[in-house]
């Protein structure tokens, strides 16, 4: 069985997002990290060579598959700001009508800008999130 690629690293999530170019991504994922980690009461973690993760979850797959992922975390991506959401998003559905500009994956919650979107109800998102897929 093939090996999980993204794992936690030592690398610095703020060194990481420092390095990012544009200034109002950079800012926005700045915000984030402290949203996140203020829910989830851990320092972030670097997961790879992009994500930024808080909290760890273990799954197995009916396969047997298995590995750890981030409770919660988020990416910079070229198009958006990748959030990731253990546990998907069907029970969030509520606070997602209320949320503003975003795009949703089976997991992951796609916004441009912190200012497309109520942050209020970001966090009240993230914070179910966090309770919710903790084993």
């Amino acid at each position: 069985m093939a090996e999980n690629k993204t794992k936690p690293t030592e690398t610095s999530a703020i060194a990481f997002l420092k390095k990012i170019g544009d200034p109002t991504v950079r800012e926005d994922c700045l915000t984030l990290l402290r949203m996140m980690q203020a829910v989830a009461g851990t320092p972030p973690v670097m997961w790879g060579s992009s994500i930024v993760g808080f909290g760890t979850r273990h799954y197995v797959y009916e396969s047997g598959r298995e590995g750890d992922t981030p409770v919660i975390g988020f990416s910079p991506r070229k198009q958006n700001i990748a959030m990731y959401l253990a546990g998907g998003l069907d029970r969030l559905r509520d606070d997602l009508v209320m949320l503003g500009r975003h795009k949703e994956g089976k997991g992951c919650l796609y916004i441009r800008s912190l200012k497309d979107i109520e942050t209020s109800v970001l966090k009240r998102i993230l914070s179910k999130a966090f309770k919710s897929a903790k084993p």
